[in-house]
């Protein structure tokens, strides 16, 4: 290692992110305090979002022997009682087709869930909870949401409030603007040649 890496200074943080030690700031980690704030606001979310996503991995893998993959995939089909086809479940997981072939799979071995012709398209399969299915998510269901109460236990229910209307415009003003700005070129260097 360099003498330069060695003394190299650390990231500077903001004040309210100091009472994050080094195990606990994660992603935010990258942050400074010149960056723009909307660089901020990103990996504060996605930091927020593996932290809590690392908690219900563990726990379901504590308690339940499964995945969160697993969890999202049976919750989906809990909603639709109809189910759901396949290409519509692996839109609402946000994964590739490929994925939700595989779980499927995993899933119809052990008798959680079932594929079916699709009515109305026969070319597609239908999937939806077997009994036993619908069962085995209603036991993970009930611990994941006091697993949730938990983690969000103590922040006052204003904030919570506010937090959860903020982040919905958010999710409607990115929906809004999904494919409708192209991606800028980044900006040539600068050089000695561009001052001149």
């Amino acid at each position: 290692m360099s003498a330069t890496a060695r003394t190299a200074p650390a990231p500077r943080r903001s004040r309210r992110d100091r009472p994050l030690g080094d195990d606990h700031i994660g992603l935010e980690a990258r942050v400074q305090v010149d960056d723009h704030l909307d660089t901020r606001i990103w990996l504060r979310m996605l930091a927020c979002s593996a932290q809590i996503q690392q908690q219900i991995r563990q726990r379901l893998r504590a308690g339940f022997g499964t995945t969160l993959p697993r969890f999202d995939y049976m919750a989906q089909l809990e909603r639709h009682a109809d189910g759901l086809r396949m290409n519509m479940l692996s839109r609402y997981l946000m994964v590739t087709g490929g994925s939700v072939t595989g779980l499927t799979d995993q899933l119809v071995k052990e008798g959680l869930v079932e594929r079916t012709d699709d009515p109305d398209d026969r070319r597609s399969w239908r999937v939806c909870l077997t009994e036993q299915g619908r069962a085995e998510f209603e036991r993970m269901a009930i611990e994941h949401e006091s697993w949730l109460v938990d983690l969000f236990k103590g922040m006052p229910a204003a904030s919570k409030n506010v937090l959860y209307e903020q982040l919905g415009q958010l999710r409607i003003h990115l929906a809004r603007d999904t494919g409708t700005t192209p991606p800028r070129k980044p900006a040539a260097p600068r050089t000695r040649a561009n001052h001149d």
